[in-house]
């Protein structure tokens, strides 16, 4: 799992984990910031937990970080990568080495409110209802394709934080749903379009 901030839904998908909810172990946990609420989750775990520092850009890796970063993954042997709230774009040569293989979970109904603070984005366009969307990861912000999505109302009375936080439950529920089902190989791709196979 790579994140770079608190680390919810690493929490929430580790205790899936534990409770035998999802057929699958956590690996490794990457985190391109040192003192990650992720990392410290992952440690008090007694799971494998590592800062690899990010290099000289601010939204994406740098050409060394990038190297360190698949290089843990493959010495891991992780057959998926868990992208929860990971900060910086994946480029090439990344999305190369786990293609079809990466996933992330968005705080909006995409394609609708991509990139950062969607809830705000979401608020401020005055939609009556938002949620979440778990995708794999392409060379796009937050437009791979989409395996599923849970709504939010917006409430009349909501602000920012408050309608993040319920997005953030959602996140809660369906992140590690969805990758029980690909762990469990009930998740198909063809195209842009996702099937579940029940």
């Amino acid at each position: 799992m790579l994140g770079s901030g608190k680390g919810s839904n690493f929490v929430a998908i580790a205790d899936a984990v534990a409770a035998g909810k999802i057929p699958a172990q956590i690996a490794i946990v990457l985190s391109d910031v040192e003192n990650s609420g992720i990392l410290a989750h992952a440690r008090e775990r007694n799971l494998p937990a590592q800062f690899i520092p990010p290099g000289k850009f601010r939204t994406k890796l740098d050409e060394d970080a990038e190297r360190a970063f698949v290089k843990a993954l493959q010495d891991a042997k992780v057959d998926l990568i868990v992208l929860a709230g990971f900060m910086r774009v994946l480029k090439g040569d990344f999305l190369r080495a786990f293609e079809g293989r990466i996933v992330n979970v968005h705080p909006s109904l995409l394609p609708s409110f991509p990139g950062l603070e969607s809830w705000k984005q979401a608020l401020d366009h005055g939609v009556k209802v938002t949620g979440c969307t778990v995708h794999f990861v392409d060379a796009g912000i937050d437009a791979g394709a989409i395996i599923d999505q849970q709504t939010v109302p917006v409430l009349d009375n909501d602000t920012a934080e408050s309608l993040h936080q319920r997005i953030h439950a959602a996140e809660h529920e369906l992140y590690p749903k969805c990758v029980a089902a690909i762990a469990r190989g009930e998740i198909a791709v063809q195209g842009r379009k996702v099937i579940w196979k029940k």
